[in-house]
């Protein structure tokens, strides 16, 4: 009994430190680049004005991805009242449903000891934290995905229930019109028919008629249709070429043609490999032992791993045939391996040879952090380069320097206590300390900086409480951390297009407007003079043009050359 007791005591223990890292510094930084800026500013526009089908970046519509993250985010944020809550939670309590699926899966298919091997393999590996810290939509659409996928394989696996097919389908609908790609869970039909067509299920196994999947088709379409649905009455209601447009873009051009015929994020076809060898950390350093075991008992025909496996291996050629690819695409397949790894992992942390890759890339990763600390702390050229690269202040340095180098204190500290003995609780201690030196040092300090908020805050006050501010070239952080209404000209407009909107808004109210300005967009007709270099952020340099420094009469004549030069062109 006392060795139950501790057990249940250590497992409580682990879940909340697990829990503490993940939320760790939430609500003490803003939204920062690329993805979180501009999914807060168009929920933020759904909450002050009411409309919620369309989102908006400005006064554009947003047709990149569909509006389920941004409803998600708005109404958390009306539940609890700060953007800087509001806009992480979502990926928070995804991350957590995550790892409570992939436990009771690992669970039904094995036993509760595989299934917190699954659950500390997942929690260990570095894009599961990142993600689950981050406001995108991905770390939302893998926990919609592993519900679909823990579903499914209920029900093919475990016992035949309609329930759960109603769950599986419901939860890739809502998945695909979340992020296109939610549909992935149902490719996992495929490895399960190849295996039913050449395996022996056990004797007296209740296996499901092909026939009962049949299911999945209304329960996929009902989930589809928490967006679909009202976008179809709206296009029916008003037909207006906005709205037409918007849906062509999101349901075409972001969707099919993103896949087959990218315009950006354009890579080779082993990419992934080298995001499983970097992202996918510490777990990536036992494939190599594990990949041999798992192809031992697909040979033995056990479905647990042809469906598993089978389903990881197709969402990987799914995403290797597309030309675009990013990081985050194959990050569904991570929690599937993750359970197909735990019964083998007691076995394999047995063995002298995987412990020691554990404890060397334990080793390396607070090795790096002391360097990395102590660089920073002493005062070296490389640190300033960083620092004045990103705009950001040396004021800085001491502050990610103590935070670096405690953490490699501490992580070496532990690895020389643990030791390659216990390799398996050092890696999920440092993935504990790593995420809440993510959150409570470098992420507060950074935020400032990365977010934009600095500058905007230096803006607000160089053109005092009265003034109007403009935006030309603009990035979302800039408009999401404005301390005013912001007159934007446009997002995608070339920027000759809007500096035709914006030299006239100008020249309205010279004296109390001004114009925020990406320095490769200032107009010709802007006098220098008065314009002011406000700072940097996210690498790129920031100017305010005054309505007194805009020339009319240069723009006037440059819009006629440029109207002549295409006469002549034609």
């Amino acid at each position: 009994m006392p060795t139950i007791l501790t057990r249940h005591r250590w497992r409580l223990l682990t879940c909340l430190a697990l829990l503490l890292a993940l939320a760790a510094g939430i609500g003490l930084r803003a939204p920062t680049p690329p993805d979180e800026p501009r999914f807060v500013l168009a929920a933020r526009a759904m909450v002050e004005t009411g409309q919620w089908l369309l989102p908006h970046r400005g006064s554009e519509l947003y047709a990149e991805k569909p509006p389920v993250f941004m409803w998600i985010q708005a109404a958390t944020y009306q539940v609890i009242g700060n953007w800087n809550l509001a806009f992480l939670l979502p990926s928070l309590l995804a991350g957590l449903a995550t790892l409570w699926l992939s436990w009771d899966l690992a669970r039904r298919l094995w036993n509760r000891r595989i299934a917190w091997w699954a659950l500390l393999a997942l929690a260990s590996c570095l894009q599961f934290g990142l993600m689950a810290k981050r406001a995108q939509i991905d770390m939302v659409l893998v926990a919609l995905t592993t519900v679909s996928l823990w579903a499914l394989l209920r029900h093919l696996l475990e016992r035949p229930n309609t329930r759960m097919l109603w769950v599986a389908g419901f939860a890739a609908g809502l998945g695909t019109v979340t992020k296109g790609v939610g549909f992935l869970p149902l490719l996992v039909l495929l490895p399960w028919a190849l295996w039913r067509w050449k395996g022996q299920p056990r004797p007296g196994a209740a296996l499901p008629r092909a026939r009962s999947l049949l299911w999945l088709i209304p329960a996929f379409l009902l989930g589809t249709a928490v967006w679909l649905g009202p976008l179809g009455i709206a296009l029916l209601n008003d037909p207006s070429p906005e709205l037409q447009g918007y849906a062509r873009e999101l349901l075409f051009k972001q969707t099919g043609t993103r896949y087959a015929n990218a315009w950006h994020h354009v890579q080779p076809a082993w990419y992934y490999l080298q995001v499983i060898a970097t992202l996918w950390l510490p777990g990536s350093l036992l494939l190599p032992a594990l990949v041999p075991a798992w192809w031992r008992r697909l040979k033995r025909l056990d479905g647990r791993y042809w469906l598993l496996l089978g389903w990881a291996l197709l969402v990987l050629l799914f995403f290797s045939a597309s030309p675009g690819k990013r990081e985050v695409y194959i990050f569904p397949m991570l929690p599937a391996l993750c359970v197909a790894a735990a019964p083998l992992l007691p076995g394999l942390l047995r063995r002298p040879g995987p412990r020691w890759l554990l404890l060397a890339y334990v080793l390396v990763l607070g090795a790096a952090a002391l360097g990395i600390g102590a660089q920073l702390l002493g005062d070296g050229a490389w640190a300033h380069a960083q620092l004045a690269r990103r705009g950001m202040p040396e004021t800085l340095l001491p502050v990610l320097g103590a935070w670096l180098l405690g953490f490699g204190i501490v992580v070496l500290l532990l690895a020389a206590w643990l030791r390659q003995r216990r390799a398996c609780m050092l890696a999920v201690l440092t993935a504990v300390l790593l995420w809440n030196l993510h959150g409570w040092g470098l992420m507060p300090a950074l935020g400032p900086y990365s977010s934009s908020s600095a500058l905007m805050q230096q803006v607000g006050e160089r053109i005092g409480p009265s003034a109007e501010l403009g935006a030309l070239a603009w990035r979302e952080q800039n408009l999401l951390q404005a301390d005013r209404p912001v007159t934007d000209f446009g997002f995608k407009r070339p920027w000759d297009e809007q500096w035709h909107d914006a030299g006239p808004w100008l020249a309205q109210a010279p004296h109390n407007r001004w114009l925020l300005v990406l320095e490769q967009a200032i107009s010709p007709c802007v006098d220098r003079a008065q314009a002011v270099m406000i700072g940097s952020a996210n690498r790129n340099r920031w100017w305010l043009v005054p309505g007194t420094a805009w020339n009319a009469a240069c723009h006037a004549e440059l819009s006629k050359d440029a109207a002549a030069g295409v006469d002549d062109g034609d």
